[in-house]
């Protein structure tokens, strides 16, 4: 499985922001999906995670409520919608795949690809 992060950049605090990964290989759309973050200086955290119908999601206590994680099966894209984003929400972002379909996955060595990150700025 290959993995496509894309949709970053600079956002206001208040604002709003749409990251998208774009996955490849043959059963890309089975696999539950997660999105992680890492802040300068600090480790890689769990931020959201959907199944491979969609139909459970997961979140971190310090974005639930503001994030909403989606998928696209036919698209073979997930995504993470930012909804009032927080100066602290600045991150690189990460979308990840598991070889599982649904399940609890917060911990990164649960997840067997990555893709390679996106750039999230909010500003006060």
């Amino acid at each position: 499985v290959q993995l496509q992060a894309s949709g970053g950049g600079l956002v206001q605090a208040g604002g709003s922001l749409r990251l998208s990964c774009a996955a490849s290989g043959r059963t890309s759309s089975r696999f539950l999906m997660g999105w992680f973050r890492q802040a300068p200086g600090k480790e890689r955290e769990f931020v959201a995670s959907i199944s491979g119908s969609g139909s459970s999601t997961d979140y971190a206590d310090s974005v639930k409520g503001r994030f909403t994680a989606s998928r696209d099966n036919a698209k073979n894209t997930v995504y993470l919608q930012m909804s009032s984003p927080r100066p602290e929400d600045t991150a690189i972002y990460y979308c990840a795949s598991t070889k599982f379909s649904s399940g609890t996955y917060r911990l990164a060595r649960s997840y067997a690809y990555w893709g390679q990150g996106t750039l999230v700025t909010v500003s006060s």
